[in-house]
């Protein structure tokens, strides 16, 4: 019997394209330029074709149960306890099924955090019947380490069954000693506390993971995807060889472990990173003489990816890596709300951060395909060269004596810091940007309203005996937020903002491109961009300019006015007292004679936009 689908092949009319019929047209374009410049690179090198053909006999990398939604986790860190609790309450009402407890002084606390005490734990799980299917996760720094204890006699004194309570107790010294940058121990000293605090979990009776890899150390630093992968190996290998040396069986030793890894918006690269990883580990496992069995990857999305200007656009980016977390084969997801970076998140951006993981879930169904990334070429090809490139870096980590030695002798944060450079760099000229704040700003945004919480004061860290470079976190936002709060102060001193006056010549046909481009660039650091209907005559412009009361300008034309118009146009403004002069675009030939004229800089795409704009403050001051 013919279907009626079977009527309806909507391609059966067309000959099959093949990846040389592609390649011919693409040819055709380029007119004879180079196709190496439609293939990008990573910041660790790995090239990015603009086309793949699909793989071939792949199988689906095996991770969560075929089916399975990831656990939906809720980041709890009011450091008010019975705030705390009100907030675990809500969420787990209304759709989490577990919660992220982060404590002051954690790797990504970000500056807030849980007491790291007893009475707080009880406080904060009051009527949270944690062995009924919620999970736990902790997060702990070096001042909170105690948290994990306090949290296993908590669950002594309710007569809770261990063994009936899903938790992660977040044991990761590793990981904050990188992050601050010293420890009052060596590692040879750290060894014996750790494991003893894994062990005495694991004799109690706790099943769940004690001991972490967290590669946000590194992502949260600005580094790459190649730098956090290596990071988890060699972290979780130093775990392993810990809990062997203490006289566990490595069966035993490597169930008490799991990673957790950053989500940000690339989503090819953050699907393939997660995929790399249970790759990776599986090869750990085998050289350990295991059978492989998938390993817990726990994901945050990302720190560095927020912006406190415009931040309901961190709720797309969250979206994103959320996505791709969740197809990528993460185990659990904890989404950072949208103002975290501007404070501690009011209900309304907890309700976004919870529904974001319950729409992907319940709505659109993204866990019901185990790997759906298979086969597909590029990210198939992208999760392989993040595992050769990450191996071998994981081999020279390794080489330097392990994680902790190759963080003494600065060899991480060197490769860190390079990448975070580039990183930087790249966002300085805007050749990456991040909505609403190095791009698309709006001066007159409206405010975004946090919850007011005094951070918990902790006790310092203890004698510094090993001190190293730390690998701090980072935003990729700030340097141009930091000149957007310079505007506001100035707004709030005078009553106005820093000005540019975009003088426009010619028609609107001639100067919209660039009178567009030029808003973008100085409101990004604040400063307010005068439009105009367009100029012919340089009395219009020199009138127009001194009736703005900005200090700059900048000339917006098409290349062709510019030739015939803007060395008067800039004279005039000389004249009328502007103290420096822009011209957008590249000026060419006509640099000369512009410059001659009273043009001072040029602003292009690529161009330093975080540079031109410090100096635009030194200008107008």
């Amino acid at each position: 019997m013919t279907s009626v689908t079977d009527d309806l092949r909507l391609a059966a009319d067309f000959a099959p394209a093949t990846y040389d019929d592609w390649r011919k047209l693409v040819d055709g374009v380029l007119k004879g330029a180079p196709f190496e410049k439609l293939v990008g690179k990573t910041y660790d090198g790995l090239k990015l074709d603009p086309i793949y053909q699909r793989a071939r006999r792949v199988v689906p990398i095996s991770g969560r149960a075929s089916g399975m939604p990831w656990q939906i986790m809720q980041r709890i860190d009011h450091p008010d306890a019975a705030h705390a609790n009100a907030q675990a309450l809500h969420d787990l009402e209304n759709g989490a099924n577990g919660l992220t407890l982060v404590f002051a002084g954690a790797n990504g606390a970000y500056g807030f955090g849980l007491e790291p005490t007893a009475d707080a734990i009880d406080r904060v799980l009051d009527g949270v019947f944690i062995d009924a299917g919620i999970s736990i996760e902790l997060q702990v720094g070096p001042q909170s380490r105690m948290a994990a204890i306090h949290l296993a006699e908590y669950v002594k004194r309710k007569g809770l069954a261990p063994a009936a309570c899903d938790i992660r107790f977040g044991l990761d010294p590793i990981g904050a000693c990188a992050v601050w940058g010293s420890s009052p121990y060596s590692w040879a000293e750290i060894v014996p506390a750790v494991t003893s605090a894994i062990k005495g979990l694991a004799r109690i009776g706790f099943m769940g993971p004690s001991a972490v890899a967290d590669g946000r150390v590194i992502h949260d630093a600005g580094g790459s995807e190649v730098q956090e992968l290596a990071f988890v190996l060699a972290a979780g290998v130093a775990y392993l060889r810990a809990m062997e040396g203490a006289g566990l069986a490595l069966e035993d030793a490597r169930s008490l472990l799991y990673a957790r890894l950053s989500a940000d918006a690339d989503q090819y690269l953050t699907m393939a990173k997660f995929r790399a990883l249970r790759l990776l580990w599986a090869r750990i496992e085998q050289s350990c003489g295991l059978a492989p069995k998938p390993l817990f990857i726990a994901a945050d999305t990302a720190w560095r990816m927020l912006t406190q200007r415009d931040p309901y656009v961190n709720m797309l980016r969250a979206t994103m890596a959320t996505f791709s977390a969740g197809l990528g084969g993460a185990d659990s997801i904890n989404v950072l709300p949208h103002t975290l970076a501007l404070g501690l998140p009011d209900p309304f951006a907890r309700r976004v951060a919870r529904n974001t993981q319950l729409v992907l879930l319940e709505e659109s169904n993204l866990a019901k395909v185990s790997d759906p990334a298979a086969g597909c070429g590029s990210i198939e090809t992208l999760t392989q060269q993040l595992c050769d490139a990450a191996w071998s870096m994981f081999q020279e980590i390794e080489g330097a004596g392990g994680a902790f030695a190759a963080l003494e002798q600065g060899l991480i944060q060197r490769k860190v810091a390079a990448t975070r450079s580039a990183r930087e760099a790249n966002f300085a000229r805007r050749k990456e940007v991040l909505t609403g704040a190095s791009e698309f700003p709006n001066l007159h945004e409206a405010h975004v309203a946090v919850l007011e919480a005094k951070p918990v004061a902790l006790a310092p860290y203890g004698e510094t005996r090993f001190k190293f470079e730390a690998l701090s976190p980072m935003r990729l936002a700030a340097p141009f937020e930091r000149l957007r709060d310079r505007s506001d102060q100035i707004l709030k001193d005078r009553g106005a903002r820093p000005k540019v006056f975009l003088a426009n010549l010619g028609a609107p046909a001639d100067f919209t491109a660039r009178a567009t481009f030029a808003k973008s660039f100085f409101e990004t650091g604040g400063i307010e961009a005068v439009d105009t209907e367009g100029f012919t005559e340089p009395a219009a412009l020199t009138a127009a300019f001194k009736a703005s009361g900005a200090a700059l300008a900048c000339l917006c034309s098409s290349d062709r006015t510019y030739a015939r118009h803007a060395s008067a146009a800039a004279k005039a403004l000389q004249a009328a007292g502007a103290k420096h002069i822009y011209l957008a675009g590249r000026p060419g030939d006509l640099e000369v004679p512009l410059r001659g004229a009273g043009v001072n800089d040029f602003i292009f795409a690529g161009g330093d936009a975080l540079v031109t704009l410090q100096d635009a403050y030194r200008l107008t001051e």
